[in-house]
């Protein structure tokens, strides 16, 4: 296992917590740190004065965001399920975070999943992991989200969190715990420097970006914006497309499964690309073989559309915050795809003068999550810490349209980027003559007309009869961290109050559709922390069966069967091990084989390369034994 990753202050821990109402509330258990990525997910907690990444367990930080489901019921969530995404890609889901919230459904096991219930099978393998490792119950966490969540998405994950078992009270957003990860590393010397920063966080399936004013202890959110629909997985794409047109493939009517060997591929090429400035893009699968020599010009030529619409969101904040770029103190790049070089090539074009920190991009929003449990559990060593957010999306009301009336126009209240908590109020008066009723619908974004914003309610208030104009409604808006929204609307003329809290969306689990499918999900079967290994092994082999042919697929399978018959027949600890570890051996070798020769493999042609496997005699003798019929039943 490797050393975990800390963010040191001072040491103490408490287990009091504080809920909406600032009352003080007993936790049970311990407060996690969540960052629910598209791509991978990982958890860290405060302790000993620092923020510790929670390791899963395969001994592993970051564990990907993959649901698979087997014919027998069992889930798999992480590197085992994403191994399955080319065995059995009909049974397997990725990247559904970016369609939580949603009405987006995946079919798998012979049942309907929303991205939430399937973010709930990701957060309740994160919590087991933790409690494994802290010997402790866990029953609450701060999970993170893009920045650029709408209510609706930020709802799902919640619902996500209360289906996994965790009481999540407080979201935070990505780039506001990045912040506090960058700011954490920085608490060695006691007078803390003022700095302006950049947060790039730019991950698998979204890009956020925010600038952040840091002073003393007070982080301050000055503005935000991002992408929902941006990451790392687009470029995947654009590679995926690039071999397809060279082949004169067509990637959306291909099979799914070579569809899914064609996006790991590509996934490889991409990696392969922040180290070399060349390689080799091998696609194989079932006698299929082709290759594509890839560049880091030819990405970046292939791409450009992508990183146009990387750089809108970097404007945005810089022009809604009213700096420059020279009053920028650092870039934070965050996020596994701002590893790729023409990523930060491309942002030096425009942040030239900025000092820009790759430091530790995988991990650092987790670190900051980690911070915030600390401060949520109000630990000594950071209690004195703030970390104020912003509202991420202008939330407003329909007005009339003198020029056209069945067609309301957007009334800001509450404008993006203010600070949270906050309240503001706006009079508006009637529209028309003897009206009865005013109604006060709540909408969430930036758009001219509030048919193409979000709606999260309505209210519809009575007023006394007049004639247009002569009666007016107060109207405020109170929104906090949380992002719970009152909307109190006061009658001018006669005083009377109304006041509502909006509910986000309409797609919101039900408190009786919550308890059916937490009982649902606890039903479905993980395999045992203990198996997991073997599991894992067990992916890896049926992936790479499902990509070769020959004597290849045939020696995998074999292998397979072999590890199968020791563990159900033999159950002997050490030769169980022993074998694990050939096992291993053999299937990373063969990986590397496929993805560097590709074509069918032949044992007899290849001898010089099966023999260099034989590095266990004591195993490769027994699996010699059962595979000639001494050792079967």
């Amino acid at each position: 296992m490797r050393d975990v990753w800390n963010i040191h202050t001072k040491n103490g821990n408490t287990s009091a917590a504080y809920g909406a109402e600032g009352k003080e509330v007993e936790i049970m258990g311990r407060i996690i740190g969540i960052d629910l990525g598209t791509t991978n997910s990982l958890a860290a907690v405060w302790q000993e004065g620092g923020s510790r990444l929670i390791p899963n367990s395969l001994g592993e930080y970051l564990t990907p965001s993959v649901v698979s489901f087997d014919d027998k019921g069992m889930v798999y969530v992480g590197k085992i399920a994403k191994e399955r995404l080319i065995s059995h890609p009909e049974q397997t889901a990725s990247v559904f975070k970016r369609f939580m919230g949603t009405e987006k459904t995946y079919s798998l096991g012979g049942k309907s999943y929303r991205p939430e219930e399937l973010s709930a099978l990701v957060l309740r393998k994160l919590k087991e992991d933790a409690e494994r490792y802290l010997g402790d119950k866990v029953d609450e966490a701060i999970i993170s989200v893009p920045a650029y969540f709408n209510d609706m998405a930020r709802k799902a994950t919640k619902d996500a969190g209360a289906l996994a078992g965790l009481h999540v009270e407080r979201i935070i957003n990505e780039p506001s715990a990045a912040a506090l990860a960058c700011r954490g590393w920085n608490q060695s010397s006691m007078q803390l420097a003022d700095e302006t920063l950049l947060v790039f966080d730019f991950g698998g399936g979204t890009l956020d970006v925010s600038l952040v004013d840091c002073f003393e202890n007070v982080i301050e959110i000055a503005a935000v914006s991002g992408d929902n629909h941006l990451g790392g997985s687009d470029f995947d794409r654009v590679i995926a497309e690039l071999f397809c047109s060279e082949n004169l493939l067509v990637l959306d009517e291909l099979p799914l499964k070579r569809q899914r060997v064609i996006f790991e591929s590509a996934a490889k090429a991409k990696c392969a690309l922040t180290k070399e400035e060349h390689t080799v893009m091998t696609v194989s699968d079932e006698g299929y073989h082709k290759q594509m020599e890839l560049s880091s010009r030819k990405l970046i030529q292939s791409s450009m559309h992508l990183f146009h619409r990387m750089i809108v969101p970097v404007q945005s904040v810089l022009n809604d915050a009213r700096k420059k770029t020279l009053e920028i103190s650092k870039v934070a790049l965050v996020g596994g795809s701002c590893k790729m070089p023409a990523v930060q090539q491309y942002l030096r074009r425009f942040l030239p003068e900025s000092q820009m920190s790759v430091s530790n991009p995988d991990y650092v929003v987790a670190l900051g999550v980690g911070i915030y449990a600390g401060i949520k559990e109000r630990s000594e060593d950071i209690k004195d810490m703030l970390l104020t957010d912003i509202c991420p999306f202008t939330l407003g009301t329909g007005v009339q349209n003198g020029a056209d009336a069945a067609n309301p126009i957007m009334a800001p209240i509450i404008e993006r980027n203010s600070t949270l908590p906050c309240s503001r109020v706006q009079k508006f008066q009637t529209a028309g003559d003897f009206q009865k009723t005013v109604k006060i619908d709540v909408y969430q974004g930036e758009e001219y007309y509030v048919k193409d914003n979000i709606c999260l309610g309505e209210m519809n208030v009575e007023v006394p009869i007049a004639l247009k104009g002569q009666e007016s409604v107060t109207v405020r808006y109170t929104y906090d961290i949380n992002g719970l929204l009152i909307v109190d609307v006061k009658v001018d003329s006669t005083g009377r109050e109304t006041s509502q809290i909006m509910m986000t969306g309409t797609n919101t689990i039900t408190p009786k559709e919550m308890e059916s499918l937490v009982k649902e999900l606890e039903r479905l079967k993980m395999p045992p922390a203990e198996n997991e290994e073997f599991q894992m092994l067990f992916a890896l082999g049926e992936r790479l069966f499902a990509q070769s042919t020959g004597g290849l697929r045939e020696e995998i399978s074999r292998r397979l069967q072999y590890f199968q018959y020791l563990l159900d027949k033999e159950q002997d600890p050490y030769r169980i091990m022993k074998w694990k570890v050939n096992l291993q051996g053999f299937l990373e070798s063969a990986g590397e084989y496929l993805d560097t020769m590709g074509f069918s493999w032949q044992q007899e042609d290849d001898d010089s390369w099966y023999q260099e496997r034989k590095e266990d005699e004591e195993s490769e003798e027994g699996y010699i034994r059962w595979y000639d019929g001494h050792l079967t039943s």
